[in-house]
């Protein structure tokens, strides 16, 4: 999986700090703010596979992290939906499915609040060790066999990820100076790792629960974190003071602003919950409501107040209006890429035929590995692909055009063996496969893209809450399914494949056809880049 974290952007609160390319990069104080504490030269520190030393440490830690987050995954839906019987919580199949993809929304839409913490209190380190600690404790909830520490885990563990989500990714870019080319190599070096944690953690996770019950599965979550934190205190003097400070600090002046942000969020909050819970018919249904409000509530308030600001000039304006097409996009792109987890899932364990491979019995959540597997396989032929066509067709528009349209395509798909295997365990493990193949694919069209499109287009003022808005496609998408998961209850999955698919495919025939219209709004930034 592309993981959809970047370094550090600019502050939500406060005026952007001077581009990079406007100040003295050889000045020590410079280069420490724009390194969040880190006081050396990056380019003579060569002790990991020729880049920073510290580049080993978060390798490590994001490794140990991804195993923890995919493995608790690979089995949370079945574990809300099994009965108490086999060790899970009994909860009706579809309001199970739709609280895991409320889950992943609300791990996006709290990523916007670590961010900015990290960004502006603690530095990215703290928040990404903090983060850690949080996920730890609400895996240890969830291997606890008592059904109040299981929601108190789910919750826990959201808050965590969310904090961390983005901070990691944070320090590993302040591990390199602004002019230090292994920049892109590094990250891709650490993506490794996220794809390396996420492949495995399945089959770990499953080993356990398959003999010791779904408790067991947790606890090997909690026990990957730990790892992860272990290594990363050890060995945090290899990261040379990167991500030990906020990068853009909070003034004094800027306190009774902040306050007034908080309490003004903190009254929003409390009145999206209170109608929800007025309104819903049960607690799990009010809590995906209110999810679901939050994060359009959200992202529409990110978009109007770019919009309207005087901060914002017409050129960037214009830049804007380029990115709203986009971010539509990705938002229907998530919203069927990330139930994997939930209704795709599900199919793998009602639906599909689990047989053997090479001599292995196939368990169901073994399917949560295929994505990195073949991210792993495929990434580096769309990396050449996408260099070798660059500043020709396909531009930003097609790319995002055609990752949207593999994603509404590949639930088509989905409909077509729901219907051609309409009952029981009968579709074949190839068919479901193929599915998270083509997403994959799509993805690997799609995210990188999209968190280019948004650095690049963000305006200057704004920079991380445009990255904020990247993170709330997917929370706003991850919402619509769980929304369409619990409305569409009646319906078979045939049907629910099918509706989700077409829709999103349409879309994504609005957004070819609205492409030259994007490169043209767009057309000074492509030329920027491509001529750097």
């Amino acid at each position: 999986m592309v993981d959809s974290s970047r370094p550090h952007q600019d502050s939500p609160v406060g005026d952007s700090p001077a581009n990079v390319t406007d100040v003295d990069l050889d000045d020590p104080a410079t280069r420490e703010a724009i390194s969040g504490g880190r006081t050396e030269p990056s380019l003579p520190d060569r002790g990991f596979l020729g880049h920073p030393a510290g580049l080993g440490t978060l390798f490590n830690a994001e490794l140990w992290e991804r195993f923890s987050y995919y493995g608790m995954r690979a089995i949370l839906a079945y574990y809300l939906y099994d009965t108490a019987t086999n060790g899970g919580l009994g909860v009706e199949q579809s309001i199970a499915l739709a609280i895991v993809a409320t889950y992943g929304a609300s791990v996006y839409l709290l990523s916007v609040l670590g961010g900015w913490l990290a960004d502006r209190v603690i530095g990215a380190f703290k928040a990404t060790l903090f983060g850690g600690i949080v996920i730890m404790a609400g895996h240890i909830f969830l291997s606890v066999p008592a059904e109040a520490f299981s929601w108190l885990g789910i919750a826990v563990v959201a808050l965590g990820t969310g904090l961390q989500k983005a901070s990691v990714s944070s320090v590993v870019g302040q591990l390199y100076d602004p002019q230090d080319g292994r920049r892109d190599s590094g990250f891709s070096i650490f993506y490794m790792s996220i794809n390396i944690g996420s492949f495995f953690s399945p089959f770990v996770v499953t080993f356990l629960k398959d003999r010791w019950g779904y408790h067991a599965g947790f606890s090997a979550a909690a026990i990957g974190m730990a790892l992860g934190l272990i290594g990363m205190f050890l060995f945090r003097k290899k990261l040379r003071g990167a991500g030990s400070r906020p990068t853009n600090p909070l003034t004094r002046e800027e306190i009774p602003g902040v306050v007034r942000l908080v309490g003004g969020s903190a009254v929003v909050i409390a009145a999206v919950f209170g109608i929800s819970f007025a309104v819903s018919a049960d607690n799990p249904t009010a809590i995906i409501n209110g999810v679901t409000a939050l994060s359009v509530i959200t992202a529409l308030g990110v978009f109007v107040t770019m919009f309207k600001s005087p901060k914002v000039t017409a050129r960037e304006r214009s830049h804007l209006q380029a990115y709203v097409p986009l971010w539509i996009g990705a938002v229907l792109f998530w919203m069927i890429f990330e139930q994997a987890a939930s209704k795709m899932a599900a199919f793998a364990a009602d639906r599909t035929d689990l047989g053997e491979v090479f001599g292995i019995g196939v368990s169901a959540e073994f399917f949560q590995s295929v994505n990195p597997l073949f991210i792993v396989l495929l990434a580096p032929v769309t990396a050449a692909l996408w260099m070798k066509r660059a500043g020709r067709f396909p531009g930003t528009g097609a790319k995002f055009s055609i990752g949207v349209l593999l994603a509404g395509l590949s639930f088509v798909l989905l409909a077509y063996y729901s219907h051609l295997w309409p009952s029981g365990p009968t579709a074949p493990m190839w068919a479901l496969a193929s599915v998270f193949v083509i997403q994959t694919i799509g993805e690997l069209c799609l995210s990188p893209v999209g968190i280019s499109a948004t650095s690049k287009l963000a305006p200057a003022a704004f920079t991380t809450q445009s990255m904020a808005l990247w993170f709330l496609a997917s929370a706003v998408g991850q919402s619509a399914a769980a929304q369409a998961i619990r409305l569409m209850e009646g319906m078979g999955d045939t049907t629910f494949f099918l509706t989700l698919g077409l829709i999103t495919a349409g879309f994504s025939l609005v957004l070819m056809a609205l492409t030259p219209w994007i490169a043209r709004h767009i057309k000074d930034v492509d030329e920027r880049v491509t001529t750097a």
